[in-house]
């Protein structure tokens, strides 16, 4: 039986940034990652995409304005659903203060804005644990 890949759902914060998630799902489907790419931008629509699709992750991309209580939201509703396994992650733009904010709600790492493509890659394999067929 051959092993399963990471599954990955891509979620957003704000309008916008739709070429950087495209290569970032482009990415890392060519790492060999299982991606779900969408443009939802609720937390509660993320939530539902994720367990339907039985992710492993949660990627969110945010642009500076972007209400990052938005993740405390998405942090309590996988809570809710038994689901926080699902780890999620975030990356884009944002000052320190909100950055020190996303750790306090449980988001594993964010990712600024240059970031490589490879770093990103290299640091999910290490750090994102596929859930077991």
């Amino acid at each position: 039986m051959s092993e399963r890949k990471f599954r990955i759902l891509l979620g957003k914060l704000g309008e916008g940034h739709k070429e950087a998630q495209l290569a970032l799902a482009r990415n890392f489907s060519e790492a060999g990652f299982e991606v779900i790419y969408t443009e939802l931008k609720e937390p509660e629509a993320i939530v539902r995409s994720a367990l339907q699709e039985s992710v492993d992750h949660i990627g969110i991309t945010v642009l500076p304005g972007a209400d990052i209580k938005a993740f405390e939201q998405l942090q309590r509703l996988l809570k809710e659903q038994g689901s926080s396994s699902i780890t999620v992650t975030a990356g884009g733009i944002l000052d320190e203060a909100d950055i020190h904010s996303l750790a306090r709600m449980g988001v594993m790492k964010f990712f600024p804005q240059g970031t490589s493509f490879g770093e990103l890659i290299e640091w999910s394999k290490t750090h994102i644990i596929p859930k077991t067929q």
